[in-house]
């Protein structure tokens, strides 16, 4: 009996845990009668799950959802290509802790390609042990002790975009590896793939990942060729949603690189494939690599922070401006990509130049972010309600840290490729 009673239980749990987030929402913005309902089902779900841990059966409490927010971190392609060494990462790892990032909620050491080298007798990757002298163990341990995450990549082909060994066919020998390294984060590109099918192969390396022993969040960079906005939830934490990003505001290099703006306008109809522990990812940020002005850095930021892309940092932290940091470490622009309500962002209104998008937040908070892409300064005039947010709000000015009182509209002028970010509430 009490066995069946358990079973019935977590068939419940399952069903009301699959939308807990969404339910939250819900209770924050119907009446009052249906608030009462939302509240009892979520109090109901605490209880069950309190009866699971009593009984005896920790299977549910033993689940954990990883990237339940956006990942943030830095990653060392944008900025030094195969130009990593033991000694930079550490350097970087340093920094991520005394310049503030780490507090701003950055976590994550990424090392791109090129930390590879061959494939032992046995099939095993080998390290560059002329650039990672003491091992990947070692610099594992060494980021750990920072009270941060270590990251690497790989490549579901049979090498990496810089024709390095890549995992096909060693999925489940390389997932082990990483597990014993303490690696904690997967970049897992898409080169020399030619013949392989997507799905599969990243399905390989996710069993691979889950079955080593070890909490692996599993990025996936085949760069939204196959649409795995369709398939990859459970395969993946993140997927790629567009080719490479590149260092400029709207250009678009022969080989397929794109501007972030361009990038954002891939981002539309997207959103709905997106949430908690599944995230799309517009590519890393460029914020500080020398070539975006300071409106069009923060616009930049701003965006992936309403997108809820991943927040991996691209630049060289050791050697930025104070401009840079301050947009890096934006915490109340931060605290818009890692609301947990997790739902991304989406555009409202569309004037050529001029846009409108906005983002749900807790508490039937919301994110309005106004943009002009344009060449030359644009009037701003919003009504609320004409973006689907109803009544007045409190809203304050992110970017100025000024707060702006009760509003129902938003009047003003932006410049060339400004953003105006405001959070709008009610207290």
């Amino acid at each position: 009996m009490m066995g069946e009673s358990i079973s019935i239980l977590k068939s419940y749990i399952s069903m009301i845990n699959k939308y807990p987030i969404y339910l939250y929402y819900l209770y924050n913005s119907v009446e009052n009668s249906i608030k009462y309902l939302l509240k009892k089902l979520l109090a109901m779900k605490l209880f069950f799950s309190l009866l699971l841990l009593l009984s005896g059966n920790c299977m549910y409490a033993q689940q954990k959802m990883l990237a339940a927010t956006p990942p943030m971190g830095w990653n060392s392609w944008n900025k030094f290509g195969c130009n990593v060494s033991e000694q930079l990462i550490k350097q970087m790892a340093d920094v991520m802790v005394s310049n503030g990032m780490k507090d701003a909620g950055y976590e994550y050491i990424v090392i791109d390609d090129c930390w590879q080298v061959a494939r032992d007798s046995k099939g095993n990757i080998v390290v560059d042990s002329v650039k990672f002298p003491s091992g990947m163990k070692a610099l594992a341990d060494y980021i750990h002790s920072k009270g941060l995450k270590f990251g690497l990549y790989s490549d579901a082909g049979t090498g990496t975009c810089q024709n390095r060994p890549g995992s096909y066919n060693h999925e489940e020998r390389d997932a082990n590896q990483y597990a014993a390294w303490g690696v904690d984060y997967l970049k897992y590109d898409w080169c020399n793939a030619d013949g392989l099918d997507a799905k599969t192969q990243y399905t390989k390396m996710s069993k691979a990942l889950k079955n080593s022993g070890h909490d692996i969040v599993f990025s996936m960079c085949e760069w939204g060729s196959h649409n795995p906005w369709y398939w990859a939830q459970g395969v993946g934490n993140l997927w790629r949603t567009t080719g490479d990003i590149v260092n400029c505001f709207d250009c678009k290099e022969k080989w397929g690189g794109l501007g972030w703006v361009l990038i954002l306008d891939e981002q539309e109809g997207l959103e709905k494939y997106s949430g908690p522990g599944h995230w799309n990812d517009p590519d890393m940020l460029e914020v500080g690599n020398g070539k975006l002005t300071e409106d069009e850095s923060k616009a930049h930021f701003s965006f992936w922070c309403l997108l809820d892309a991943p927040l991996i940092a691209g630049n060289d932290l050791a050697n930025m401006t104070d401009t840079t940091k301050n947009i890096l470490t934006n915490r109340d622009i931060i605290a818009i990509n890692q609301d947990p309500l997790g739902i991304q962002g989406s555009k409202k209104l569309d004037e050529g130049n001029f846009e409108v998008w906005t983002k749900p937040l807790k508490g039937g908070d919301y994110a309005v972010i106004l943009f002009n892409r344009g060449g030359i300064p644009v009037d701003a005039n919003v009504v609320f309600s004409s973006i689907g947010i109803k009544g007045s709000y409190n809203a304050k000015d992110l970017w100025n840290k000024k707060d702006m009182g009760l509003l129902n509209k938003y009047s003003g002028t932006l410049k060339k490729h400004e953003t105006v970010v405001l959070h709008l509430y009610k207290q």
